[in-house]
């Protein structure tokens, strides 16, 4: 690809143009243009920069690039993906900068980063930054160019400790990390000294104006697609989800001054909507907005949804869906069990999954996409028959609907109740149990990799020593063995991969993230991780002991 590409942008929005003075940005995505430009939160960023007239952003894909400057004051990252890290480093070298933070000098950019990766447990990749913003960029954004540009002809190290003061933006160089042994536990995590905070808090935006994108393309992953955000977290609040916990409040676009002309701004320009979000259709207003999209005008539109709540799946959406060339729904019942989703908190029982799919079918839509999950804390065999029963049940109550399980395993998330467990190793035989029922029931299973599942679970729990790891296996190649390599080789100075993967923590334990600061104090996430044991106190109570 070359830099004609950008042409055929269509913007939504018009860039500033930059002063004489403007500070020389480079914002940059670790995966190629079709990828990055997909990203909602990229967008925003970038376009939060070009709105600016006292900042000049050039923005770096993997594969193109729009002309760099030869002497950028700041370096951004957007990761949205955790095994995107060694595009990063790779990014970094083409760059001519050292991979590590402390072996950059006052003429070398500050390489900041942010997005979900970031947000919910920055450290494996914390000596490769020297600043991390935590938290919504609505507002992270602006306070940080302003607060840089305060100290803007000052030396690095001066920089760094001014925007320590901000809140949300973390500089990992200033916190010392102590450990019980070179292969034990996190002892303390302490500021380097008493003017630094000693907590850093995510930051949240908290307006009933959500994002919708700045910029159309054909070449991107999702073709001419328009997004809009119609809700951001969610109520239901899963005891294992990062999508709910590091996100909260539940917040939801205003329908008449966000949402429509949102989505009139961007029909100007394609025809296909995204309605994004981790429950589109509990926002309050949802009907209203189906209403709306139904008119006439938009026979041509096609929408596509976000996963949606189960007993939010009516015949008339999925009638509007049908109607709109959408021909399946998602919906995530994590297990057949009621003892099980009670457990996670997962408000839902099977006759509100049957019933969905009988409105789908009714309204139209071809298939029916469900994601489930094996390892939860608490799960027997029995929660795998529950499963297997749900399914049939559902087939035929909807028979013709076309059925997939999309199934994943349970992974440790930081800022969760959940974030003390770990991973079930008999997670990977429960994965081929469901495929070999629901396969020969006919029905379609779809497993995440169980290996790959490990890894994430790795980085999700993993502390400052994971970087060394990260730089062995970017070399060895991608596949989950070259993690285990990696541990082979970095014996003593790290802990065993089971440590940080299938271990269940101690509630006392410093936690790799103990000094960042999620919507919830670590109180509150112990006593909704007591609260789950009263569906499951036997299997829960010896692992949640102090």
């Amino acid at each position: 690809m070359t830099v004609t590409q950008f042409a055929r942008e269509r913007l939504l929005f018009t860039p500033a143009t930059p002063e004489t003075n403007a500070v020389p940005v480079i914002l940059a995505f670790p995966n190629e243009y079709s990828v990055g430009i997909t990203s909602l939160g990229y967008q925003i960023v970038w376009a939060t920069l070009a709105l600016r007239q006292d900042v000049q952003v050039s923005r770096l894909f993997t594969d193109l690039s729009e002309p760099l400057p030869n002497n950028p004051e700041l370096l951004g990252f957007s990761l949205s993906w955790e095994l995107d890290y060694s595009n990063i480093l790779q990014q970094l070298e083409d760059l001519g900068l050292p991979r590590r933070s402390h072996s950059r000098d006052n003429q070398q950019p500050l390489v900041f980063g942010g997005g979900p990766v970031l947000t919910a447990n920055p450290e494996p990749f914390a000596d490769f930054f020297d600043v991390i913003l935590l938290g919504d960029g609505e507002d992270l954004i602006p306070n940080f160019i302003s607060a840089y540009q305060q100290v803007r002809q000052a030396d690095r190290q001066t920089k760094l400790r001014h925007l320590a003061q901000l809140p949300g933006v973390y500089i990992p160089s200033l916190y010392e990390v102590k450990y019980h042994s070179a292969d034990g536990a996190i002892a303390s995590i302490k500021p380097i000294d008493s003017d630094i905070p000693p907590q850093v808090q995510k930051q949240t935006y908290r307006g009933n104006t959500l994002s919708a994108s700045t910029v159309v393309t054909e070449l991107a992953a999702w073709e001419n697609i328009y997004m809009v955000e119609v809700v951001r977290s969610c109520p239901e609040m899963c005891r294992f989800c990062l999508a709910s916990y590091l996100t909260l409040p539940f917040r939801t676009a205003n329908l008449e001054s966000s949402l429509i002309p949102a989505i009139n701004r961007g029909l100007t320009v394609t025809k296909r909507l995204g309605l994004l979000g981790a429950s589109v259709t509990q926002h309050p207003e949802f009907n209203e907005l189906l209403d709306y999209l139904s008119q006439p005008e938009y026979d041509d539109v096609r929408l596509s949804l976000a996963s949606v709540r189960t007993n939010t799946v009516t015949v008339k959406l999925a009638a509007t869906l049908a109607k709109r060339d959408t021909r399946s729904i998602t919906i995530a019942v994590e297990s057949g069990s009621d003892r099980l989703r009670k457990i996670i908190n997962k408000k839902l029982d099977n006759d509100e999954i049957i019933q969905a799919a009988i409105n789908a079918k009714a309204g139209g839509l071809k298939s029916l996409k469900l994601y489930g999950m094996v390892g939860i804390p608490g799960e027997e065999s029995e929660d795998l028959d529950a499963t297997v029963a749900m399914m049939q049940e559902i087939k035929k109550a909807a028979p013709g609907l076309r059925l997939t399980l999309g199934c994943s395993t349970f992974v440790p998330k930081s800022h969760t109740p959940f974030q003390w467990f770990g991973v079930n190793p008999a997670a990977e035989k429960r994965l081929k149990f469901l495929e070999k029922k629901l396969r020969s029931n006919g029905m379609d299973f779809r497993p995440e990799s169980y290996r790959w599942s490990v890894i994430q679970a790795l980085i999700s729990r993993g502390d400052r020593r994971l970087s060394y790891l990260l730089e062995k296996v970017r070399h060895y190649g991608d596949s989950p063995g070259s993690y285990r390599r990696g541990f082979k080789e970095l014996r003593g100075q790290l802990p065993p991969i089971d440590f940080y993967v299938n271990q269940d923590w101690e509630l006392n334990q410093v936690l790799p993230w103990s000094h960042l600061q999620g919507p919830l104090p670590e109180t509150t996430l112990k006593k909704h991780l007591n609260d789950s044991q009263i569906w499951a106190r036997d299997k829960l109570s010896q692992a949640t002991k102090n």
